[in-house]
């Protein structure tokens, strides 16, 4: 018989993993089989490139790369799924849909775009503003926590803050659309 600590913790947990479970599952299909999945991300203002929209967080160029974003997402997402958890998956949502159309309007139409750190950039933006718009002291808190670890992160919304290759546009629509979740969701004291 489950405690009601145990539920909650599960609840807590389950969707975080299940997520970083599709990611590495779907990078080990890439590097197995003989496919380009990574050629399914968000292609600019084309209509097959939609469908890289809730696609592009599960694709990665690499266990490298995935590997790079597994360790904030999981942090980051494990607070927002504890401080927002009846709300996790519209959080979510909102992130991957608002901040990918931002990166499809945006990006060149020669350019895909993949990989979960948009989504990190929007867990990390959420957690910020909801902690300014709740006023809660446990929100405060983690905005104030998230800002000492992850602050010089936000480097990476800027064209020069990135190294060739990786999306500045993804971080800075993923941070916006965060922005945005906080203030659809996030309950204000």
């Amino acid at each position: 018989m489950s405690t009601p600590v145990a539920v909650e913790r599960r609840s807590v947990v389950r969707p975080v993993l299940v997520l970083l479970a599709a990611m590495w599952l779907l990078e080990i299909i890439d590097a197995v089989l003989p496919v380009v999945m990574d050629a399914w991300g968000i292609q600019g203002r084309s209509a097959s490139g939609l469908v890289g929209v809730p696609l592009a967080p599960f694709l990665h160029g690499g266990f490298g790369h995935l590997m790079a974003n597994t360790v904030p997402f999981l942090i980051l997402g494990l607070l927002v799924a504890w401080r927002s958890r009846d709300m996790f998956w519209a959080v979510f949502g909102i992130i991957v849909v608002a901040g990918g159309l931002g990166v499809w309007l945006l990006t060149s139409p020669s350019t895909v775009t993949i990989g979960a750190s948009g989504v990190v950039f929007g867990f990390a933006a959420y957690l910020v503003t909801a902690g300014v718009l709740t006023r809660h002291w446990l929100d405060i808190l983690v905005a104030v926590g998230v800002v000492l670890v992850y602050g010089t992160m936000i480097v990476g919304v800027l064209p020069f803050g990135v190294a060739a290759g990786v999306s500045w546009l993804g971080h800075l629509t993923g941070a916006l659309s965060g922005v945005l979740a906080a203030v659809l969701v996030a309950r204000r004291a």
